[in-house]
């Protein structure tokens, strides 16, 4: 069995991106061999299929799905858009504009606003790091069982 080989590709001047190299990928993959050159758990993959993310794959006179090339590089995009934090829903959107034609500015729309939930979320993470390193430094540790965590945690105000 061939394995895809990840290899780095210099995207930016500051970045690189992992890569897969696709000449050497097989043209029928069962779901097991799908799931190991993508990185994308079995049930998943069978979850995106049920969802109409990734098209239903047909099976052999055995009832065994078998996935071409197709699927490996739709199952890759949706992983990555996942990794970058793309919902189901935005996932949906991005596959519906690949599917039916897009433009580079439908794209970048979604992504921008995909980039302002991010922003926001970090702003929150932000926000979280500083209140639980205050409460934290209120800690001297040691054994005394009066804590002003579990103060701060039980208080009725933020």
């Amino acid at each position: 069995m061939s394995t895809l080989m990840p290899y780095a590709r210099i995207c930016s001047g500051y970045s690189f991106k992992m890569c897969f190299d696709m000449r050497n990928a097989p043209t029928e993959l069962t779901i097991g061999a799908l799931s190991e050159q993508t990185g994308v758990n079995v049930e998943t993959i069978r979850y995106y299929e049920r969802e109409g993310l990734l098209p239903s794959a047909p099976r052999t006179a055995g009832g065994h799905r078998v996935f071409d090339h197709a699927h490996l590089r739709r199952l890759i995009f949706i992983r990555r858009s996942r990794e970058l934090g793309f919902s189901g829903t935005e996932v949906r959107t991005l596959l519906g504009l690949v599917d039916g034609g897009y433009t580079c500015g439908e794209v970048r729309d979604l992504t921008l606003r995909h980039l302002v939930s991010v922003r926001a979320k970090i702003a929150d993470l932000r926000h979280l790091e500083k209140t639980l390193t205050t409460i934290s430094s209120k800690c001297e540790g040691g054994d005394t069982p009066d804590s002003p965590i579990v103060e701060a945690l039980s208080a009725d105000h933020p």
